[in-house]
């Protein structure tokens, strides 16, 4: 059981000042957070791409190089990259490059975006939306298995036996989907035997079990080995030394941060009572003292099939003396609980 933190490197307005600390400043804040997550033992963290002012991190895979010389064992990701908005060469260079630079920690973790401020921005038509994600993915794949490429398609210019390069030192690259839990989009990662990531950010998460199924179902049908292959949940949460205090701290920021994307989507008002209703133990939000999210991710576990947590922190902007408690309590005291009982348990299946 892999446990680490995924984060879009927010910079919202302070709840109790109303300041908004600068790109810069949170760029490097998230920095230090991967540097404590390597050595507290976590397992892998992400780093979100979005293309708008109240978020710092276009670039995942900067973020992530400039974390890669500093840090030792942990995994880099994007969570995600937006692939239909970007250039799978590209993409894939960068990554092979991170791969360099961590020696061999690099993983991709692709989406079609629930944010789409990249498609106007980089010249791409929405009407394309599904399209671009599944042509640019073929390419993507092609260019990890092998130097050389062939490749043609309707969106983007073709290639004619060209090498990409660096190669990145692991082989294959790790490439992971993240889904928001669409049964299309976790069929299309079963049928192409690639790790999964699904989007648990509301709901009951034991809700999410029959998509795993038909993940596996169709892997398995597509001739890949269905127990082999990786399933992550990403999901909100925050850890302090106490439930109450850990609630209190994080509800403000997650309501402001909820009732800004739900002025965008047409969501209703998000309030107290949605955040503690969230926080129950079959509740979505990972938020308590280390016990309590500790047994919740246990739960996910045994009762979804999750084999990846990854503690979403923060949402909206909180300080970042806080932030970093969280990582280090769910690194020193709620991923060693959870690895020990998921190992028990798995003895006795």
């Amino acid at each position: 059981m892999e446990i680490g933190i995924s984060t879009f490197v927010e910079t919202t307005p302070d709840i109790q000042t109303g300041k908004v600390i600068s790109h810069a400043e949170r760029l490097r804040e998230v920095v230090e957070e991967i540097v404590l997550a390597d050595q507290v033992g976590l397992d892998v963290f992400g780093v979100g791409e979005h293309h708008r002012k109240d978020y710092a991190a276009s670039s995942p895979t900067l973020v992530l190089a400039a974390a890669a010389s500093k840090t030792k064992r942990i995994r880099l990701t994007s969570a995600v990259t937006v692939l239909s908005s970007d250039d799978p060469v590209r993409v894939f260079e960068d990554f092979a490059t991170l791969d360099g630079l961590s020696n061999g920690r690099a993983e991709i973790m692709v989406g079609r975006g629930s944010f789409i401020e990249s498609f106007p921005l980089f010249g791409y038509d929405l009407q394309d939306y599904d399209e671009l994600f599944e042509e640019k993915l073929d390419l993507l794949l092609k260019l990890r298995e092998s130097e050389k490429v062939t490749w043609s398609g309707k969106h983007r210019p073709s290639i004619q036996n060209l090498g990409v390069y660096p190669r990145p030192v692991q082989d294959p690259l790790p490439v992971w989907i993240g889904s928001g839990g669409t049964p299309d989009s976790v069929i299309r990662a079963g049928l192409l035997g690639l790790p999964l990531v699904l989007a648990i950010i509301g709901g009951r998460p034991v809700q999410f079990a029959p998509l795993v199924k038909l993940y596996k179902r169709a892997a398995e049908q597509a001739g890949h080995d269905g127990s082999m292959l990786t399933v992550a949940s990403h999901s909100h949460g925050f850890i302090a030394d106490d439930t109450e205090t850990a609630a209190d701290k994080f509800f403000p920021s997650t309501q402001q941060a909820m009732n800004v994307l739900g002025r965008e989507r047409g969501w209703g008002y998000y309030d107290r009572s949605s955040f503690d209703a969230a926080r129950s133990f079959e509740g979505a939000l990972y938020v308590g003292d280390p016990d309590t999210v500790a047994q919740k991710i246990i739960h996910l576990r045994k009762n979804v099939g999750v084999t990846r947590f990854m503690l979403h922190v923060p949402v909206g902007s909180m300080p970042h003396e806080d932030v970093l408690r969280a990582i280090e309590l769910l690194g020193k005291e709620v991923a060693p609980r959870v690895r020990e009982e998921v190992v028990k348990w798995e003895a006795e299946q």
